[in-house]
């Protein structure tokens, strides 16, 4: 098992590598076989590295041997560990819906899709920002190649406007690494930790100003306001199966600030202690409030869709300031359901356009659908998790973020917001619903065959909000472990940096 941290990047690596050669290269049937065959072995090693992080121990891999902070290292806790796993489940559903024929609108959709695959899980693995800065590089040259796949003007021009405001994330960020790393001497997560406790003077100031700038990447990666304006355009720009994969990407920016400022600027920072947090608040709550007005706004299914992943983002990013381990707990809860049904939700909106013919998704009248007992039961078992409705997942996770705001006597504010956004969406979603399902221009339906690959993606990511109801008690338990070794600053710092593991 001593290798098992870095196999959830060497597969996805080994996935892109062989499906660019011959015979995956040039066949599409061996293409589509090696790339469903990975996205189960991914989602497979995903499996043994979680099942192993439940013992406890966090495992620390030295790539080459050399020991932290000097080498570049992995680290595998059950927070990590987790989120890989949820990448690589909703990996192998998109190569599954996209076997129904979305592969086929574009070149090197596959590999693609591993690569991508690859930098969010060396994202959630990395134990140091410079890497972590490398695999966010990874992931969205991918994304933007995948977000051209079957290009359009519309898909052109959202692609640009967010080439360019990640570039100038990076170029942020890169200066923001410089600056710690003049001041720190290191990059590695848990020995900046270790460090930043004994600076003063003007040293504080320094990596004061570095801790702000990670705080604009990590914010621009998350979408949070004002940084979130280029993801309706883009998600809702993209196919559905693409834009189901970028579900989990926000979550990478949210994860980073989770892991950057409660390990560096935790409670052992001094001064420098959980800088964040001045700003995050009323950042979370403008979030939230303008993600819900971009529901309301929509014109389109996706568009919703993807104010609805703005929302998520200002809730998950309210609960990081809640800066407790129960605010935690619910977070990464929270995470899970929010990214699995927002994927769901991208996927039928595909199938549903293609049942509406020239109009799409657009939220007009149109043709009837052809199969709406099949895509209407899983409009409304989405949108009620989406929504927050009992017993599905979106209840629990509400419910329990309710309660962590009121722990942390920030409820004045959060509740009344969440709430009538909640409220709000429901309408717009009852509204969408309305207008796909009820509403035609004609009598007659599109005879459109749905491809079963499709549908078995779409039941299989849709089942997940009755069951991470159903599994409710088991779920919050590990993330309620997560998040208590989130919060043990010392242990995960020793497990970097006491701790001497074999590498490669």
């Amino acid at each position: 098992m001593t290798h098992l941290t870095i196999l959830p990047i060497l597969v996805p690596m080994l996935a892109g590598i062989l499906l660019l050669l011959p015979p995956s290269g040039k066949n599409l049937k061996a293409r589509r076989f090696t790339s469903l065959t990975m996205a189960l072995v991914s989602l497979f090693v995903a499996g043994l590295l979680f099942n192993h992080s439940l013992t406890g121990e966090i495992a620390v891999y030295a790539i080459g041997n050399w020991q932290a902070p000097y080498g570049i290292v992995l680290v595998a806790d059950i927070m990590a560990s987790m989120l890989v796993l949820l990448t690589s489940f909703l990996a192998l559903c998109c190569v599954i819906y996209s076997l129904g024929g979305d592969d086929e609108a574009g070149s090197f959709f596959h590999p693609l899709l591993h690569f991508l695959l690859l930098g969010v899980n060396g994202a959630f693995l990395t134990g140091d920002l410079f890497n972590l800065f490398v695999f966010f590089e990874v992931l969205l040259i991918a994304s933007y190649a995948l977000l051209m796949h079957s290009s359009d003007k519309q898909k052109t021009q959202a692609a640009i406007h967010y080439v360019v405001l990640n570039l100038i994330g990076s170029s942020i960020f890169l200066i923001a690494l410089g600056i710690m790393y003049g001041v720190l001497g290191t990059l590695n997560i848990a020995d900046m930790a270790h460090k930043i406790a004994t600076l003063s003077g003007d040293d504080v100031a320094l990596v004061k100003i570095g801790g702000l700038l990670l705080l604009v990447v990590f914010a621009l990666k998350a979408a949070v306001i004002p940084l979130q304006f280029w993801l309706p355009a883009t998600y809702s720009a993209a196919l559905p199966v693409v834009a189901a994969m970028f579900a989990i990407m926000t979550k990478v920016g949210v994860y980073s600030i989770i892991r950057v400022y409660n390990t560096v600027f935790g409670e052992q920072a001094g001064e420098l202690t959980q800088i964040d947090s001045t700003w995050l608040w009323p950042a979370a709550l403008v979030t939230i409030a303008f993600g819900t007005l971009g529901v309301l706004a929509a014109k389109g299914f996706r568009q919703v869709i993807a104010n609805l992943v703005v929302v998520s983002v200002g809730t998950l990013v309210a609960a990081v300031t809640f800066n407790s381990q129960h605010a935690t707990g619910a977070a990464l809860y929270y995470l899970i359901h929010s990214t699995l049904i927002t994927a769901g939700l991208f996927l039928l909106a595909g199938l549903v356009a293609k049942q509406r013919g020239k109009v799409g998704d657009r939220l007009v009248p149109a043709r009837p659908i052809a199969n709406p007992m099949l895509l209407g039961s899983c409009f409304i078992l989405l949108v009620l998790s989406v929504v927050g409705m009992p017993p599905l997942s979106g209840f629990v996770g509400k419910v329990w973020l309710l309660q962590a705001s009121m722990a942390a006597e920030l409820h004045t504010w959060f509740w009344p917001l969440y709430l009538v956004s909640s409220l709000l969406v429901l309408i717009s979603m009852t509204r969408a619903g309305s207008q796909l399902f009820w509403r035609h221009s004609s009598k007659q339906a599109i005879e459109v065959k749905l491809s079963r690959w499709q549908i078995s993606a779409l039941l299989l990511v849709a089942s997940c909000a009755p069951l991470l109801s159903l599994f409710a008690g088991v779920i919050s338990d590990v993330t309620m472990e997560a998040a208590a070794q989130i919060h043990d600053v010392s242990t995960y710092s020793n497990a970097v940096l006491g701790k001497s593991m074999e590498g490669r």
